[in-house]
């Protein structure tokens, strides 16, 4: 049976690597392996460096509270300038994105995803680093980037999933 934690026990211990909260329970991500933290550092340079083009400001790992109980980490957050200065993020972010581990199941993915669109997330990215694809879900449901590019609807953020197969491309 898992222990019950408090949301204020939570937020007072530092976990290494940071951990979520679920409901009262502290839950592991899936991080640290080379695909996943190469394929964050693509991203995350690729979005840095168009950060004043598209008005947006990036970060990795950023502790976001989508419910009263429930704090979730996205590996990637993209918020609209000017970005709050807060330590929890507590308003939807224009972008979320996750990278999948192989110890990452659909079902817990889903859940992840759930939480973030209910939180009010227009856009939500999941990609895979072997094999290279992602998909983009939003209230209207998902849709994998078969053509190759992730895109968040009304905005001008488009990143080619090129970047993760070829580094050389310029961020």
């Amino acid at each position: 049976m898992p222990i019950s934690f408090s949301v204020e026990e939570y937020l007072r211990t530092v976990y290494h690597p940071d951990r979520e909260y679920i409901d009262g329970e502290i839950v592991q991500r899936h991080v640290g392996e080379f695909d996943h933290s190469r394929m964050q550092a693509l991203l995350g340079s690729y979005l840095f460096t168009r950060e004043k083009l598209w008005g947006i400001t990036t970060v990795n790992g950023l502790r976001m509270q989508v419910k009263p109980t429930r704090f979730r980490i996205p590996d990637i957050t993209v918020v609209s300038n000017p970005a709050p200065k807060m330590r929890i993020l507590r308003e939807p972010p224009l972008l979320c994105i996750e990278i999948l581990s192989p110890e990452d199941r659909m079902v817990k993915v889903q859940e992840v995803v759930d939480d973030y669109l209910s939180f009010g997330v227009p856009c939500v990215w999941v990609i895979n680093p072997i094999t290279k694809r992602g998909s983009v879900y939003t209230q209207a449901g998902m849709v994998e980037a078969k053509d190759g590019g992730l895109r968040v609807a009304g905005i001008p953020i488009e990143v080619p999933l090129t970047i993760c197969s070829n580094p050389e491309i310029t961020p």
